[in-house]
């Protein structure tokens, strides 16, 4: 007889090992969009380390007196990450949205020890290097992997808390680096947090952050779709200048860069020109980004309401008078308006730019547009800094700043005139009242649809 004790009770058959399904929307991940929201601010952290200091080292340090010379580092910067946007995209389609986070982590690293041993002008070129691909790895990253998780119908809001907490982060770091600066000179103390700020997102993304290239792939499924993933070509055609619409937010992200990096290079050197002390230049350098930062967190969702394509032109408008304000302002409060205006311009911009992108691309190949619209936006940092050095050497500073002042404008001009509406809401009644009324809907109309929009 058995005994008792190993008589064995009734056993419950083990249930399968199945996920819990995929869920879109900021409610059903809230968790995993907060920490995204950090890692962000973390990365933004990064590239305000050098928003106050960087171009007073060139001339304090290193005796560089050409302006070309000065901004090479916004050079380097520009082309790297505008090259690390393009391949973040592409490969987050292909490998995922985690091992690209944490590689672009790893580069950053270096960045602040290079800076603070620098014995040259080179050292800070590649330094800049290194953050480029930080920036574009990172930045590009976080914005897809928030896409993901909230789904079609809160982007303008997700992009807006993405780019609040990022450029925050930038205003925050720029203010501070130039007290310390003014505290304890140029170098080495300002760039000590941005050792810790490099830690800490890169142990977050290694054991906090997980992967969403699920919730993009559930995505496409709830939508139905059988279309076939198009070429990488064929989607750097469509984002780049077949579609209008990619095309004019395609342009007006370099431009807007383009207009950053002659800020990020030039106000700094124009305002100590003007006898402007380290302290009071912080000022002015961290409240343009903290304007756009804290702003994007109010016109992020109102584009899911208002539309993309007006917020997009008018920002670009108000962006040109906040530049224009830098030349012809004479006092410490009028550039504090210039910079206030700028902020509210790039706020109403940035994250609407984002949000068109994604309306338009289809969940498929959406990281891959992301990525070659990030491509064409970041360049206009290389590009605002080589046309912002050459025309400040040939002419002058504020010459300088009013030609990109001109090229604001008139890009918020193609804006309007070229891009359609890519709220998904605004389409649909747009092509409801168009077949109401028997108007076609042709690539030729004002107002035409995208063989790949939903």
């Amino acid at each position: 007889m058995t005994p008792r004790s190993w008589r064995q009770g009734p056993i419950a058959a083990p249930l399968p090992d199945t996920p819990s399904p995929i869920r879109l929307g900021l409610g059903a991940n809230w968790r995993q969009f907060t920490l995204l929201v950090v890692v962000n601010a973390f990365v933004g952290a990064m590239v305000g380390l050098e928003r106050t200091v960087v171009p007073l080292i060139a001339q304090a340090d290193f005796g560089l007196v050409s302006k070309t010379v000065v901004l090479s580092f916004l050079v380097s910067f520009g082309i790297v990450k505008a090259l690390a946007n393009l391949f973040a995209g592409e490969l987050a389609d292909r490998i995922g949205r985690k091992p690209l986070l944490v590689a672009g982590w790893l580069a950053g690293l270096p960045v602040p020890l290079l800076i603070i041993w620098a014995p040259s002008w080179g050292w800070i070129v590649f330094a800049n290097v290194l953050l480029g691909v930080n920036q574009g790895l990172c930045w590009s990253t976080t914005v897809i992997m928030k896409i993901d998780l909230v789904g079609p119908g809160r982007r303008g809001l997700a992009m807006g808390l993405n780019e609040f907490a990022g450029y925050v982060a930038v205003s925050l770091s720029a203010l501070l680096t130039g007290y310390l600066a003014a505290a304890h000179g140029l170098r080495p103390a300002p760039f000590y947090p941005g050792i810790a700020f490099a830690m800490v997102g890169l142990l977050l993304s290694v054991f906090v952050v997980h992967d969403t290239h699920g919730h993009a792939r559930a995505e496409a499924r709830q939508r139905g779709s059988e279309q076939s993933r198009p070429g990488f070509a064929r989607v750097f055609l469509l984002t780049s200048w077949r579609d209008r619409a990619l095309f004019a937010a395609s342009q007006a992200g370099m431009v807007n860069n383009l207009n950053d990096g002659m800020v990020w290079g030039l106000i700094p050197v124009f305002l100590a020109a003007r006898g402007v002390t380290l302290d009071r230049i912080g000022v002015v350098t961290a409240t343009y980004p903290l304007v756009w930062g804290i702003g994007q967190l109010a016109t992020g969702a109102l584009s899911d309401r208002w539309g993309r394509k007006w917020m997009i032109a008018s920002g670009m408008w108000v962006q040109a008078v906040g530049i224009t304000a830098f030349v012809v302002g004479r006092s410490f409060s009028s550039w504090m308006v210039g910079a206030t205006l700028l902020g509210i311009g790039t706020a109403l911009v940035y994250p609407t730019l984002l949000a068109a992108v994604s309306d338009v691309a289809h969940p498929d190949w959406r990281a891959s547009a992301v990525g070659i619209y990030r491509l064409w936006r970041d360049s206009g940092y290389a590009i605002g800094a080589i046309a912002a050095g050459l025309l400040a050497d040939a002419f002058t500073i504020p010459f300088a700043i009013t030609a990109i002042a001109a090229m604001t404008f008139v890009s918020g001009v193609v804006v309007a005139g070229v891009m359609y509406e890519t709220l998904p809401a605004f389409r649909r009644s747009r092509l409801s009242s168009e077949r109401g009324t028997g108007s076609g809907t042709s690539r030729g109309s004002r107002s035409p649809r995208s063989p790949w929009m939903p």
